[in-house]
């Protein structure tokens, strides 16, 4: 292996052990310390600690019941093994480190809620109402492969309502920016948005750069 694969395979590992730690962190935190639906402000009513479970994808679509749950925790561990066995493949052929990198956040990201889904349920009891408490007597909230992602981080940087003269909207009130999200999710964002600049602007220059190597090779043997 050469010293530019290790020094991939180390930072990958690094940051993906770094954020995953992060991540659970918060959510044990914010688990054992707060009930659900309750808010700290962070900065003033535009940063808010506000605690909310997700029993399904992402802006809380569901799947119904027990068995959509257990399929979803299916669905995020297969994701999360072919995005892990792909960034792993792309490394031995030599994937940029930036692209590396975006893959890395996008499956520690999935990683992160994939541990939610199979495990809070067997290690927190319910938080309506109460905090949380980890390992109770009495056993978890929900079998394995059926727990809730815990989310918290809100930012309605924007808290207003749409001026009457607007058409459609008028009146009515707007945020912005309204989803509730976790380390995780924020990893996955970043990640997905890294992806495309990347691929957008690095993937074409480096293409170019190995055909114009390509013609000056040939230009010195002529």
């Amino acid at each position: 292996m050469d010293n530019k694969r290790k020094k991939q395979y180390l930072l990958i590992f690094t940051l993906i052990g770094i954020i995953l730690i992060i991540d659970q962190l918060v959510k044990i935190m914010v688990k054992t310390h707060m009930h659900l639906g309750e808010e700290i402000p962070l900065i003033g009513n535009w940063a808010i600690l506000h605690f909310t479970e997700n029993e399904g994808f992402a802006f809380g679509m569901q799947i119904g019941g027990s068995i959509g749950k257990v399929i979803l925790s299916l669905f995020r561990i297969i994701a999360s093994g072919a995005i892990i066995w792909y960034l792993l493949r792309l490394i031995k052929k030599g994937i940029r480190t930036s692209l590396a990198v975006a893959i890395a956040l996008i499956f520690v990201g999935a990683v992160g809620n994939v541990i939610d889904s199979c495990f809070y349920g067997l290690i927190f009891n319910e938080s309506y109402y109460n905090v949380a408490q980890l390992f109770p007597p009495e056993g978890g909230y929900a079998p394995f492969l059926q727990g809730r992602v815990v989310d918290m981080f809100y930012f309605p940087i924007i808290n207003s309502t749409w001026p009457d003269w607007m058409p459609i909207w008028g009146g009515r009130h707007f945020i912005f920016f309204s989803a509730i999200f976790n380390v995780a999710d924020a990893a996955i964002t970043i990640g997905t948005f890294w992806l495309i600049i990347d691929l957008t602007f690095f993937a074409p220059k480096k293409k170019e750069d190995e055909e114009e190597k390509d013609n000056e090779t040939a230009g010195a043997e002529v």
